[in-house]
């Protein structure tokens, strides 16, 4: 082989090799309210999940699972609520980023003094598709909630990478949620090191609530 095909075989083995590797936790934007990194983690077990399944599936849409749950104060009224993120049944063939995209709800659940769940808010556009992620396949990292806010984290790409976190703040005035961030990163796998970060505020989107946004839009 001459020089410049060592090269780029080179290059090349070292693209797939990267691309099998997990997000690089100390390059994603950190976009919640005190700067403060968010950890990307699933939220919740398969045990927990269900234990939780019967108070949940009432919620569940005809033919649509649990893809992920997160809990925490979400309406600052202390008691605990959920989020859900569903997945349609067979949506790793159904799905196709160019055509169609297989849509993902993300349900608000406020639990009550009695401990009951009730549903508040629905939103099918703030969660990516099964195969929005491009090489890296699917997307979805999973879900924080703190004190009112939460953030919604993908990860995707493929020798270039990209991060993408909206983060959404509860109004007690509005009793409503609104889009609070939306932050992103990108990065070649060959140079991490040399990460582009761009954060929109309200400054730059104005006032959208949780329930209007569309993450396929607002790109």
């Amino acid at each position: 082989m001459s020089k410049l095909t060592n090269d780029l075989f080179f290059c090349l083995l070292l693209i797939l090799f990267s691309c099998k590797q997990k997000p690089n936790q100390q390059k994603l934007a950190a976009v919640n309210e005190e700067q403060k990194p968010i950890t990307f983690v699933k939220n919740t077990s398969k045990q927990d999940l269900n234990n939780l399944s019967k108070d949940l599936s009432e919620f569940l849409p005809k033919n649509y699972s649990i893809l992920d749950t997160a809990s925490g104060d979400l309406n600052l009224d202390q008691i605990q609520d959920y989020i859900l993120v569903l997945s349609r049944n067979g949506e790793d063939t159904l799905s196709s980023v160019v055509e169609h995209h297989e849509k993902r709800p993300l349900l608000i659940l406020l639990g009550d003094q009695s401990n009951k769940l009730q549903l508040a808010r629905r939103n099918d556009n703030t969660v990516y598709c099964f195969d929005c992620g491009g090489v890296m396949g699917d997307p979805y990292v999973g879900i924080t909630i703190k004190n009112g806010y939460f953030s919604v984290e993908h990860y995707g790409g493929s020798a270039w990478r990209w991060t993408r976190i909206i983060t959404y703040k509860y109004s007690k005035q509005d009793k409503e949620w609104f889009l609070h961030k939306d932050g992103s990163e990108s990065f070649h796998a060959l140079e991490p090191d040399k990460v582009e970060s761009k954060i929109k505020t309200i400054k730059d989107f104005g006032k959208i609530t949780f329930e209007d946004f569309d993450i396929y839009k607002e790109e």
